[in-house]
């Protein structure tokens, strides 16, 4: 029985989504942040934590162990990306950076502040485990998927991974919204109890692709070098292919830099509600899920938008919305302004997220067997970013003592990002052709 289009591996292959997105939601963006931002700010430290014997603002400490988790993938991903293509063993992989993440959720269940240095280590792990699983699972669509319905399986994905994290958030809001319904006293233990369901929803529901997935097919291409240093060479091959397209060798720099202002985004927002605005966990966690659900109306609202326009014009003009909205959070003082923020911020997280990569996509040439190293160097471009982001971030905090500061930082990078579409542009319409297949036949 063939592997592609059966609707029984396409939706097993969704299921990872719904179970690993719990984390993203949960972990990243929701209650651990206002969680953690609670219990390392206190009257006589302020908001000053040691970690290992050494002092760190609290969410300046978050960002560089993520920056650090992120660095690591960064430095895994040919690794990776070379053992899929090779050994054909890829589900393997994917089940021990599951268990990893998921353990790691688990283990957040015993943080608190007498516990730090191992809440965040697991912190850290399960960041790891959720990238290093996304790796293995983005590789399975043209496995399992004929070209003409890879764009419907991976929105299957993204829907069951929406639907799926706001269900476990939903379940454990009730918790943080109602402790003494179940007779919770403990002020810690909702926020714990999450964690530790992440972690169990996380393995539990990656089990239904794990026991249906085939485990992965061999790359029938010889190769002769070692697996850790051909993934690095895999690496350098497509960078050296890039240099060769003048479209996307403008692109990439562009991505870059408003990735770092928009991933970085992503992951501070909440430790800034809780630390600047002072939001408690409740309301929190409902803007996060009014940004989810606006998000999905900006993805497919950009998409019709770039079939009118195109896809740097929008781009560009959503760049543009991203600088206000940088510069507008640096004056926000309430909770209403943070809300009508979120759904600003959501309508743009959504479009350019999704606009990006088929932009991406669009400027590869159509004829080359390794995609997947294409998508790979994508990947790492992205988590450069992030690691960038964060670490200047959480800099420029510790520097002038205001995460306020930091986000009107970002505007430089958004603004950089502009300046290079703005250039792409003019190279696109003067070339008169979007697609980059052109230019690679030219060069070639």
């Amino acid at each position: 029985m063939s592997n592609k289009n059966n609707k029984k591996i396409i939706r097993s292959w969704a299921m990872f989504d719904w179970a690993n997105s719990a984390y993203n939601l949960v972990i990243t963006s929701t209650i651990f942040p206002a969680y953690y931002v609670i219990i390392t700010t206190n009257a006589a430290t302020k908001d000053k934590v040691a970690f290992f014997g050494h002092y760190f603002i609290n969410t300046a400490l978050s960002d560089y162990v993520l920056a650090a988790a992120y660095m690591l993938i960064v430095l895994l991903l040919p690794i990776l990306t070379s053992i899929a293509d090779y050994r054909g063993n890829k589900k393997a992989f994917m089940m021990f950076f599951t268990w990893m993440g998921s353990l790691a959720c688990c283990g957040l269940f015993y943080f608190d502040i007498n516990h730090l240095e191992f809440g965040i280590i697991c912190f850290g792990l399960a960041a790891i485990g959720y990238s290093g699983g996304f790796v293995f699972y983005n590789s399975y669509l043209p496995e399992i998927a004929t070209l003409d319905k890879q764009d419907s399986v991976s929105a299957k994905g993204f829907t069951f991974g929406y639907i799926g994290s706001v269900i476990l958030q939903l379940i454990c809001f009730v918790f943080v919204l109602s402790p003494k319904t179940f007779g919770i006293t403990d002020g810690s233990f909702p926020a714990r109890l999450s964690f530790l369901l992440v972690g169990i929803w996380w393995i539990g529901f990656a089990y239904i692709p794990f026991m249906v997935l085939p485990k992965g097919s061999p790359n029938s291409v010889a190769h002769n070098h070692h697996i850790i240093k051909g993934g690095f060479i895999e690496l350098r091959t497509v960078f050296n292919k890039v240099k060769n397209m003048p479209l996307l060798k403008r692109y990439l720099p562009a991505f870059f830099f408003y990735s770092m202002g928009v991933q970085t985004i992503m992951l501070v927002a909440t430790g800034f509600g809780a630390k600047i605005l002072h939001l408690p966990t409740s309301g929190l966690i409902s803007i996060i899920l009014i940004i989810q659900l606006v998000a999905i109306g900006g993805a497919n609202l950009m998409s019709k938008l770039s079939s009118k326009y195109g896809n740097i014009q929008v781009l560009a003009g959503v760049v543009v919305v991203w600088i206000f909205a940088c510069i507008a959070a640096y004056f926000i003082t309430n909770a209403t302004q943070f809300y009508l923020l979120a759904v600003v911020v959501g309508l743009i997280m959504g479009g350019i997220q999704s606009l990006s990569r088929s932009t991406y996509s669009k400027y590869l040439p159509q004829d080359i067997p390794d995609t997947a190293s294409f998508f790979s160097f994508y990947d790492v471009t992205e988590k450069l970013a992030i690691v960038a982001g964060l670490l200047i971030f959480g800099y420029i905090e510790e520097l002038t003592g205001s995460m306020r500061n930091s986000t009107l930082a970002l505007c430089g990078f958004f603004i950089v990002g502009l300046i290079l579409l703005l250039s792409l542009l003019k190279v696109e319409k003067k070339d008169g052709n979007f697609s980059q297949f052109s230019d690679v036949n030219r060069t070639a």
